[in-house]
């Protein structure tokens, strides 16, 4: 019997033809500069010995200038907008299986019907805490903000919660960020025609005490940030994530948000939690908190 394993999907595809020429252009320089000095240390013995083991020699060098892209990738950015935090999630936090969760989210939303809960029980991608069920928002509202305005709804109806933004989640409010919604088109295509995806997440403690651009800079290439409706749901199947005020809070990288519905996209939604219940609100996404980190998931492929 075959054996399979699970590798990170990059989130490639997004990248510009402007960024690929010029990191074409950086390789190229860099790769005749190596051959400029190395030429200059060989003589006619050398050389030959160098051309007898081309093929091998081509793989070690193909294998290293990946090695240091991928190293270079995980970026110095914004590293100032990130402080020491030691909140970690309440004590009654606790994942449910894949299949309570699906159920749980069949009675609250009685339209989604089709999942493939048996990836439940795959292992997890490196970074990921657990597998978790998010409804496609395409499978309950024509739109993403509409989709959004229902499940903090739902959420509102079954716990106490305040909404300090409400009436303000229209398009020109509020919308994902281009990686989450091409990781979104990425698993809906890898499950397809399900209204469920499953889903590996972690929670927010990876990236506590960053700001949310800072969460955003240093995710790994198969990491996206989660936003609003998946965290709503997250919430929706996982009251205890959410339930003491000192906890670690959660913000939602994955969309960004105008305060005056304008082009200036610059602060992030989040959930708080205080003797009053959840609040909903937004903050500055460069501004660095220890109360709160930014939950993710993780794309993967079978090899």
């Amino acid at each position: 019997m075959a054996t399979h394993t699970i590798v990170p999907l990059h989130l490639s595809g997004n990248t510009t033809d402007q960024q690929n020429r010029r990191i074409q252009e950086i390789l190229g320089e860099a790769v005749l500069e190596a051959y400029r000095t190395a030429i200059e240390q060989l003589d006619q013995e050398r050389a030959q010995a160098i051309l007898e083991v081309e093929k091998k020699l081509r793989l070690e060098i193909v294998g290293q200038i990946i090695e240091s892209i991928q190293r270079h990738t995980i970026s110095d950015k914004y590293k100032d907008e990130q402080v020491a935090s030691d909140r970690v999630y309440p004590p009654t936090f606790k994942v449910r299986p894949v299949e309570a969760q699906v159920t749980e989210l069949r009675k609250i939303f009685p339209k989604l019907s089709t999942c493939m809960e048996r990836i439940g029980r795959r292992p997890l991608p490196e970074g990921a805490e657990d597998w978790f069920a998010i409804p496609r928002w395409e499978a309950l509202a024509p739109t993403y903000n509409q989709a959004v305005e229902l499940a903090l709804g739902t959420l509102a109806k079954r716990r106490k919660f305040q909404n300090r933004i409400a009436e303000k989640l229209g398009a020109s409010y509020l919308r994902q960020t281009e990686r989450s919604k091409l990781a979104g088109r990425i698993l809906a295509d890898q499950q397809t025609g399900q209204d469920i995806l499953v889903t590996a997440l972690q929670a927010g403690i990876r990236h506590r005490g960053c700001s949310a651009r800072r969460a955003r800079a240093r995710m790994e290439g198969n990491e996206y940030a989660l936003g609003v409706f998946e965290v709503a749901c997250l919430l929706l199947t996982h009251p205890e994530r959410l339930s003491s005020d000192d906890a670690l809070m959660i913000d939602c990288g994955g969309d960004e948000y105008s305060v005056r519905g304008d082009i200036t996209f610059d602060r992030v939604p989040l959930f708080d939690f205080d003797i009053s219940g959840i609040e909903f609100s937004i903050f500055y996404e460069d501004r660095s908190r220890n109360l709160w980190g930014t939950p993710t998931g993780f794309l993967y492929k079978m090899v």
